[in-house]
């Protein structure tokens, strides 16, 4: 049996997914959630293996969503919308949606699913490797590219202490430079541009970077001198990963 989630802004859309699964000997829909912190609270305290997610919900989007929960489970996403269908691959999205969601092309997406588990679970596969483990990459550059004004600057990654959100833009807090770098970038644009094993988002306006970060509290963590908030809705995922982080290097 497959334990799911739904998560969606829209009732209806929520009821076309529950009437789908009903008819779906092997999915086992828990709970359909309306609110992403619920969504999250839920997560943290029950098993479950597949999330249908909407893409278009107005809190937090269903592509940040997939990102803070960083792959840790099988995910469709649902959406009236086919512009996100490359974006939705790229987080490893087992399957595409499009809504209004007919049953047969829901099927197709259930047996992907019940498929990818097999796979993952029969031994001596090669794809029995869980899907949040990531293989090493030896051929990562150890810089980025980032365009301030008219200026191109290549910054060291290890340089980077955090991301702050600044409008229609982002500020680079560096270590060992006196300003910010400021970059016309979307913060989901500059979680594409940095490793999402170096660096995590924490709040709407901040993403840091795991090795930079000195002291945690319940709701703040300190970078150099800089106190910076941890939003509600990051709040759980990223502790969950600070201490799988830590403890592995124990």
């Amino acid at each position: 049996m497959i334990n799911c989630i739904a998560l969606d802004d829209e009732p209806m859309a929520l009821e076309v997914i529950k009437l789908h699964a009903s008819k779906v000997s092997f999915l086992d829909l828990k709970e359909v959630f309306r609110d992403p912190t619920q969504a999250l609270d839920y997560l943290q305290q029950h098993p479950v293996d597949l999330i249908f997610l909407d893409i278009n919900m107005p809190d937090l989007s269903g592509i940040d969503f997939a990102r803070i929960i960083l792959q840790k489970y099988m995910v469709i996403f649902t959406t009236a919308y086919s512009e996100y269908a490359v974006e939705s691959y790229e987080l490893n999205a087992l399957d595409y949606l499009l809504k209004p969601i007919d049953f047969k092309r829901f099927m197709v997406a259930a047996n992907k699913v019940l498929e990818h588990k097999r796979l993952r679970t029969s031994p001596g596969t090669s794809l029995s490797i869980e899907p949040n483990t990531p293989e090493p990459d030896t051929t990562r550059e150890n810089f980025v590219l980032i365009k301030s004004g008219t200026q191109l600057h290549k910054i060291r990654i290890d340089d980077i202490l955090f991301v702050e959100s600044d409008g229609n833009y982002v500020n680079f807090v560096l270590q060992g430079y006196i300003q910010k770098l400021l970059a016309r970038l979307s913060m989901p644009e500059v979680l594409d541009l940095l490793p999402n094993d170096l660096f995590c988002r924490i709040h709407k306006s901040y993403i840091v970077a795991f090795a930079k970060i000195s002291t945690i509290e319940k709701h703040q963590l300190k970078i150099e001198k800089e106190w910076l908030p941890i939003g509600k809705i990051y709040r759980e995922m990223f502790l969950q990963e600070v201490h799988k982080r830590w403890n592995s290097d124990t």
